[in-house]
């Protein structure tokens, strides 16, 4: 039998013992143990867990559904045990290599139902604590990686706070789930030096592929030029077509010199015919 029950029973004797005594006291009574009955009832929800404190004292947990506790004497404390998301305001730590930076954040956790008593007697505010923890944390873990590892390897980061933070919070009951990078602000110097940076590597690069592509060609122009030499007329026949190319557009003005190729297969056409 429950400290409630034995209570309702003692109030029903005293009330069937004043009826005989006094009609009108026993009336007073029943109202006041109807009103008392109404503060006594607590819903606790299914995603809630009830801390019970009897007399100042933690005397137990509600589960979910309709619960009476005793006025006056028993007070409850509903914890919510869904997911919180708490936003971590924005820091301005320095990094490793001496940038400064504006970083922001966002916190995911849960209070263990097993220990959500934890939440109440150890800490006066969890929510709170857990952003004052992630702030601080967060500053000590930029403070650490230069700029180029927070841009990055941003998870790697992320995956350090949440450690700490999860193992600082873990006496309070609360489970740590993630912990996410929102923004990065890097200044506004730092902006024009890596657009810089960016712009002089992607000159590098086309520097490095138009050179590698010329290359490739030179030495295809040789292979042509070896294959198209040692044929007789072989240079002429190339002139020649590469000439209609440019003829076919009639807005082309081509002036070009004539390879002495062209003379050599005259030589000796003089003395031949006057041999005749």
């Amino acid at each position: 039998m429950t400290l409630w029950s034995k209570i309702l029973i003692v109030w029903a004797i005293l009330v069937i013992i004043t009826a005989f005594l006094s009609p009108g006291l026993a009336v007073i009574l029943v109202i006041l143990l109807f009103f008392t009955s109404i503060a006594s009832i607590k819903i606790i929800f299914e995603y809630q867990s009830g801390v019970v404190f009897t007399l100042g004292r933690y005397s137990g947990k509600l589960e979910p559904g309709l619960k009476f506790v005793i006025p006056a004497i028993q007070k409850v404390r509903k914890v919510d045990l869904r997911i919180n998301v708490t936003d971590v305001p924005e820091q301005s730590p320095i990094t490793k290599d001496n940038v400064s930076i504006r970083v922001d954040a966002v916190i995911y956790f849960k209070i263990r139902g097993s220990e959500a008593e934890n939440s109440i007697i150890k800490v006066e505010n969890y929510k709170y604590a857990i952003n004052q923890l992630a702030q601080t944390t967060m500053r000590n873990i930029i403070g650490e990686m230069t700029l180029d590892e927070i841009l990055s390897k941003r998870d790697n980061a992320s995956r350090k706070i949440k450690t700490i933070v999860d193992k600082a919070s873990d006496p309070w009951g609360i489970t740590v789930e993630a912990v996410e990078l929102k923004h990065v602000e890097l200044p506004e110097t730092m902006k024009l030096i890596m657009a810089k940076a960016a712009e002089a590597e992607r000159i590098k690069r086309a520097a490095i592929i138009k050179a590698s592509g010329e290359a490739l060609a030179s030495k295809v122009v040789s292979k042509a030029a070896g294959i198209i030499g040692s044929v007789n007329g072989g240079l002429n026949l190339r002139t020649l077509q590469e000439l209609d190319n440019i003829a076919s557009d009639q807005s082309n003005e081509v002036t070009f010199f004539v390879p002495l190729d062209l003379i050599k297969s005259l030589e000796g056409y003089k003395k031949k015919r006057a041999r005749k």
